[in-house]
Formats: C-alpha cells, sequence, structure tokens
C-alpha cells in the first residue's frame, strides 16, 4: 500500500510545464508500472486510478502547449467580456524632446460596466511598437472626473475651471491632487499582468454615484521622453536636471538646490542634451491602449483601488493638496551611489520605508509595485512582518520593443487565492522600496497598487459560473507532439490492463489499496 502511494503521488506530482522533459518524465513514470505492478501484484483498480489521473495531467499539458487559457466568466449567464483599443491624441517627438501632456474626455467604454483589464504602449504611425531604448515611457496615467454637462470640451488639452469638474480619484492614500488615478504604469506596461480574476472588477458608470447635472468622463496623461541620439540615455530617463538646463519649475518657481533630477525638469516640451551632430527626425506617436470589461450585475463583486507611496510623510498639510516639501506622497526620490564602506556593510542597495494605516478592511485581490531603473524589488508588510504582496522587476536583455536591454520590463503580480489574505480597518503596514546603489539615480519612484474588495465571492456561486476558452493554436508543432505522448499513455494503459487481466488468471493476488 505504502509502494502503491508514492507511485500515485509521483505521477500527480509531475509538474506541468511547457517542458519537454516533464511530458516525457510522466510518460516514464507510466511505463514504469508495468514492471512495479508485474512484481508488486497491484490491483487492477489502483492502476486505472493512476492511469486515468495521469491521463488527466497530461491532458492539462496539451492544453497548455496549445496555448489556452480559460477564464471564469461572471456567475450571472451571459455576462461576456468585451474588448476595444483606442489611441491617445497624436504627440509629436524629435531625440531629446518631452511629451507631458493631459488629454481629458478620452475615449472610453461607456455605461454602468466592471472594467476587467487594461494595457497600453506607445506605437508609431504605423501601428508598430516603440522601444524604450527609443522613447522612453515615463508613464502613463488615467483619472476619473465628473464634467459639468453645459461645459462643451472643444479639444482634448482645454483648459477648464475647477468649479466645472469634480475628481473621482482613487481611494487613498495620497493627498489630494496626488496620484489620484485609476490606472496608470511606466516602462513595465508590456509584461505587467494587469487583469482581475472573477468575479472582481473595477466599477464605473455607476449612475447612483454621478452628480447631478454632471457626467463621468475620464483624463489620460501620457509622459514620454525621446533619448535617441542622448549623451546620456538613462540621465534623460531620469530627468537629470543639468542634461535639460532646467533651474526653474515649469510654473516659474526656481528649484531647490539639492533637486538635482525627477519631474521637475522634464516637463513638457523640454529638451534633453543629444549628442553633437546626431540627426533624427521627428516623428508621430501615440499611447495604444486596450480595455475589457463586462455589464455590471449584482454577482460581480467591486474592488477599490488603493495607490501606496514609499515617500509619504503621513503628514497632511495646506488643506492636504498638492506638492510640499513634508506634505504627504512626495512621489519621487534620490538614490545616492554607495561607497567601499557602504558596498561591505549592505551589499550597496537603498532600502526605503515608510508606515502607513489602512483605512477600510478587506481581502487582497491583486498588487503590484512601480519602480524605475536600478529598483530590484518592493514589498508591502501587514500586522506583525507578515507579507502582503511582494512584487519583483523583470529587466531586458534585448533591443526589441518589450524586451529592452538595462530597462525595467515587467513587474512581478500578487493573485492570491481569494480570502486568504486579509486587511484590517486600521493595520499598520510597511511599505519598502529597495534600489541597487551602484550609481547615482534621480527620481526613482517606490509605489504600490493594490486592488482591495470587501467580501469574497459565494463558493457555490462561483462554482456554477461557466467558463471561457481562448484558445491560440499558435506551436501547434509542440501540441502534436504532447499528443502523440498523450497517445502513448493510453497505448499504455491498453498494454497494463491486458497484462493485469493475465496475471489473474495465472491466480497471482494484486496488492490492497
Amino acid at each position: 500500500m505504502l509502494v502503491l502511494e508514492d507511485l500515485r503521488s509521483t505521477v500527480i506530482s509531475v509538474r506541468v510545464s511547457d517542458s519537454a522533459c516533464d511530458c516525457l518524465l510522466g510518460i516514464s513514470v507510466l511505463t514504469s508500472l508495468y514492471s512495479c505492478a508485474y512484481c508488486l501484484r497491484v490491483s487492477i483498480q489502483a492502476i486505472w486510478y493512476i492511469l486515468f489521473r495521469a491521463c488527466l495531467l497530461l491532458f492539462a499539458i496539451i492544453i497548455l502547449a496549445s496555448n489556452v487559457s480559460y477564464t471564469r466568466a461572471s456567475v450571472k449567464s451571459g455576462n461576456k467580456i468585451k474588448s476595444a483599443t483606442f489611441l491617445s491624441p497624436k504627440f509629436v517627438l524629435g531625440p531629446g524632446s518631452v511629451e507631458n501632456r493631459f488629454y481629458r474626455n478620452v475615449d472610453f467604454p461607456k455605461g454602468h460596466i466592471g472594467i476587467k483589464n487594461f494595457k497600453a504602449e506607445v506605437i508609431d504611425d504605423t501601428g508598430n511598437p516603440v522601444p524604450l531604448h527609443e522613447t522612453y515611457l515615463h508613464h502613463w496615467l488615467v483619472s476619473r472626473y465628473y464634467q459639468q454637462l453645459d461645459v462643451v470640451e472643444t479639444n482634448h488639452e482645454q483648459k477648464f475651471k475647477e468649479s466645472d469638474h469634480i475628481s473621482a480619484r482613487n481611494s487613498g492614500l495620497c493627498q489630494n491632487g496626488i496620484l489620484d488615478q485609476y490606472f496608470g504604469l511606466g516602462s513595465e506596461t508590456r509584461k505587467t499582468a494587469s487583469h482581475i480574476p472573477d468575479p472582481y472588477a473595477i466599477e464605473i458608470g455607476n449612475p447612483a454615484e454621478i452628480p447631478v447635472g454632471y457626467e463621468e468622463r475620464w483624463m489620460l496623461n501620457v509622459h514620454a521622453i525621446d533619448t535617441r541620439g542622448a549623451e546620456d540615455r538613462l540621465g534623460c530617463t531620469e530627468c537629470r536636471c543639468d542634461l535639460y538646463n532646467i533651474t526653474v519649475s515649469e510654473w516659474g518657481r526656481p528649484l531647490r538646490p539639492d533637486y538635482k533630477g525627477g519631474l521637475l525638469c522634464c516637463y513638457d516640451h523640454t529638451q534633453c542634451k543629444v549628442k553633437q551632430g546626431f540627426q533624427g527626425t521627428r516623428r508621430s506617436l501615440y499611447l495604444q491602449y486596450t480595455m475589457e470589461w463586462v455589464e455590471w450585475d449584482s454577482d460581480i463583486i467591486p474592488v477599490k483601488i488603493f495607490i501606496f507611496d514609499v515617500t509619504d510623510t503621513g503628514k497632511r498639510l495646506n488643506g492636504s493638496t498638492g506638492y510640499g516639501p513634508e506634505n504627504g506622497c512626495q512621489v519621487e526620490y534620490e538614490i545616492k551611489s554607495c561607497s567601499s564602506s557602504d558596498t561591505a556593510v549592505n551589499e550597496c542597495v537603498d532600502v526605503k520605508r515608510t508606515n502607513l494605516t489602512m483605512p477600510t478592511a478587506g481581502y487582497l485581490i491583486y498588487g503590484v509595485a512601480h519602480q524605475h531603473t536600478g529598483g530590484i524589488g518592493s514589498t508591502l508588510y501587514g500586522k506583525d512582518g507578515r507579507v502582503i504582496c511582494n512584487s519583483l522587476p523583470t529587466y531586458g536583455d534585448g533591443k526589441e520593443a518589450g524586451n529592452e536591454a538595462g530597462y525595467i520590463v515587467g513587474m512581478s503580480t500578487c493573485y492570491p487565492e481569494p480570502g486568504s489574505i486579509q486587511i484590517t480597518a486600521g493595520e499598520k503596514l510597511v511599505l519598502e522600496s529597495n534600489y541597487r546603489r551602484d550609481q547615482k539615480h534621480t527620481g526613482v519612484m517606490g509605489l504600490f497598487y493594490i486592488l482591495i474588495a470587501d467580501r469574497t465571492p459565494n463558493r457555490t456561486s462561483l462554482s456554477q459560473a461557466p467558463i471561457h476558452l481562448h484558445v491560440n493554436m499558435k506551436g501547434s508543432t509542440y501540441a502534436a507532439a504532447i499528443i502523440a505522448l498523450f497517445g502513448m499513455t493510453i497505448a499504455v494503459a491498453v498494454t497494463v490492463h491486458s497484462r493485469l487481466k493475465k496475471w489473474r488468471g495465472e491466480g497471482y493476488q494484486p496488492m490492497l489499496a
């Protein structure tokens, strides 16, 4: 019995992956059952149980090899996921130039819906993705607001009165006017998962939430830096003030003496230094964003968006609005290069932490950090040091878009089992952001996005939810190989079954399970 259990656990524990050797290992284990069964006189029922589980395992491998993915739909049948792709207004960049504009009333799905996914990237006027080493995507942000119905916006960049609109920000924690966005990422946008698992979604367009006489609208901020021919490409992406020759902010206020780089030095229409004699054309670019959503119904569980900032001082001054040296979230900070003594002590790593207080209770549904070049990961801790979410960067090692060497091209995300990670109201949290200090970095960030739900799904209802199957048959050659292995498994099963029948006829007593 012990041997049988070991065999069964061996078969079932064969790891499902895209590795061909793992598949062959599964077949090897199955074929070995022939000789083991002969020696151990394993019962027909036990062998067939193992073979049945193994066949299910290999069927799962076939599914993975065929690039098939499953999405559990909303509990309410017929509520299908919709998708649409939009383009930002055109912006034109030449070598060293900067785009940092706010486009109001951009294209967005209408109605009372639940957002399930939001992806974005910079493309050129032919629709091709633009790599980061040509145009660095510092960030893109999408914010919600309510606009008075009697106010006509004639163009995307129209300046309107504060009294004409109401900000509909996320759930916090920064002061008003800072990190208000619903969606947003940076260079990591192409390879960072952003889908929201079922039955959860970000609720928008709820008529009960829209003030009377107003309409829900959306604003897009795109901050892009053209680094073609840059004298110091990293310095341009980190907005070093000397490379931009900036001493005053875009509002005309002098920069403080210790401010060496960041958002205040790479605002719209500034110019980073390029190599002498470099020639490059100006080109038209767009932010392409793709959204997925479902029509809202009572079975969807809404999530709240929280954005934490490692530079948050915890103070709320001047009416808790806008930037200030000590006022709440500073958004960015500087990393000093390490000395020889630092290297011996902490391996040349900058560790920055801040304490936060969670205002409401809920269950973690999703989590991800945002860092710049030099970042090596960020962790959100809960009470007693428990890890709520750890997010690590992926650096590219090539030239193609999505794999640019030296850039953060993705951040790992957290999708915990529903109900497994709960944050209580008033819980003390610690946000930690880590950067390498091999060299100086300016304008870095240590943000953390989480989605929180106030309840978990009813398991009975969830188990009845329809499952959508999405198939991509690219790589069919590999899939065919797996199917062939599956056929071999069936052949082995038939052989074992035949041999076991013969054993019984010869009077062998099978081992009891």
